[in-house]
């Protein structure tokens, strides 16, 4: 798909449901305004109510804000027993990006705490109520890494951001690839996709760095821009477990389209790992009936 997919080429969504995490901020405002804008109604699932609800204004169409802290599995749970209803579509589009060694409230890393083992949980939680699609927001940063490092999945001892971050987005590509073999196992026609955003000047690139803060003005897309993978991710016809980025120079930019993970992103057997790793930690495991 060329540069010329827009959010007006979004079909009508009304009567539908979507959940956005981390809708109050980079990302998330674009990708609630657009879903809002065709029809659907937008939770805008946030940490911060009052940040939630000031985003909220800006999305059209009917939309309510919940309060999901992905760093704390209480929040997670709670949100997800509040559920009543259909749930047609969930973006997990939340995230932490580079930031220091710390650990979530369950007492895991903060990146994989939260990119990973929050939205891992939430999703399995939501699963008996999502009637179309999981789309979950990964990055070309999958590729900083060589492979989840299972006997030190919190870097302790060895903690580097970068790795940590890359590790995170990593788990966010094999999660979507277990998640989609265990709903084709039971015939369900629920679509697990992923998404990345390609370099967007979001909130998550604020950088003391001279030299890097005007690279990132030279080439990177607009947070509008970036949010137009997870969208086409999300509204339009696509295979099962597709990863869809920006098409143009290095991923960076561009119209979305179908594009490669690493190997270590398609690997089934690391995925089945993860998952299971991820049961243990999070207390949580895939419950669906097919539909």
């Amino acid at each position: 798909m060329s540069a010329s997919w827009q959010t007006s080429h979004m079909p009508d969504l009304t009567g539908l449901t979507a959940v956005v995490t981390g809708a109050n901020s980079g990302l998330g405002i674009p990708t609630a305004q657009a879903l809002g804008k065709a029809g659907a109604h937008v939770v805008l699932a946030v940490r911060d109510l009052d940040k939630g609800r000031e985003a909220a204004a800006k999305v059209p169409g009917s939309h309510e804000v919940r309060r999901l802290d992905l760093a704390d599995l209480a929040s997670v749970r709670q949100f997800a027993a509040s559920w009543d209803g259909d749930l047609d579509l969930l973006i997990n589009n939340a995230g932490v990006m580079m930031a220091p060694e710390g650990r979530t409230k369950d007492g895991f890393e903060t990146h994989f705490g939260t990119n990973h083992l929050g939205h891992f949980a939430l999703t399995n939680l939501l699963l008996p109520h999502i009637t179309d699609r999981v789309v979950t927001v990964s990055a070309a940063a999958h590729r900083w890494v060589s492979g989840i490092d299972f006997d030190n999945p919190y870097l302790t001892g060895a903690y580097n951001a970068r790795k940590a971050y890359g590790q995170s987005k990593l788990a966010n590509l094999l999660f979507t690839l277990e998640l989609q073999r265990r709903l084709r196992e039971i015939g369900s026609p629920v679509r697990a996709l992923a998404a990345h955003p390609g370099l967007a000047a979001t909130n998550l690139l604020r950088t003391p760095k001279p030299m890097l803060r005007t690279f990132i003005r030279l080439v990177a897309q607009d947070a509008e821009a970036g949010a137009l993978p997870t969208l086409f991710a999300a509204t339009e016809d696509l295979p099962s477990a597709s990863y869809i980025g920006p098409d143009g120079i290095s991923g960076m930019r561009g119209g979305p389209a179908l594009v490669s993970r690493t190997a270590a992103a398609s690997d089934p057997a690391a995925a089945k790992r993860l998952w299971a790793l991820s049961e243990e930690l999070t207390g949580t495991s895939f419950v669906m009936s097919p539909r």
